[in-house]
């Protein structure tokens, strides 16, 4: 049974630094492409970033890029999502999400894509 723990979300102040991690298990880690979306509350499910199953190739989306990074370590079969210069409106509870790909270099950024997911790390940023 694959399964996907987050950790690392907190209380910070804006222009501060965390870092969310993702460990997957169950399954072989290098199978799959991961993703991180954010939610709050009333409002959808929003895509943050993602990386293929090689760790090649990343992606976040526009509004976090240059502030947000995914890596990922095979070896401790962890996803990491490292934010940097933390605004009030990044406050949200943050999902990884793993989707076993046929790809080593794709990543995938629509929540529909993944079929597994963790149980999310609220990340609380004050101004």
């Amino acid at each position: 049974q694959v399964q996907l723990v987050e950790a690392g979300g907190g209380l910070v102040q804006a222009g501060d630094s965390l870092r969310v991690s993702c460990v997957v298990s169950g399954r072989v880690f290098s199978m799959f492409a991961v993703g991180w979306f954010r939610q709050t509350t009333g409002k959808e499910r929003e895509f943050v970033g993602a990386i293929s199953r090689s760790g090649d190739r990343s992606y976040c989306r526009e509004s976090v890029k240059g502030r947000f990074t995914v890596s990922r370590d095979n070896v401790k079969k962890t996803v990491y999502l490292q934010m940097n210069s933390l605004k009030p409106e990044d406050t949200a509870v943050y999902y990884c999400a793993a989707k076993i790909s046929g790809s080593m270099d794709i990543w995938y950024d629509k929540s529909s894509d993944y079929g597994y997911w963790g149980q999310g790390t609220q990340v609380t940023v004050s101004s």
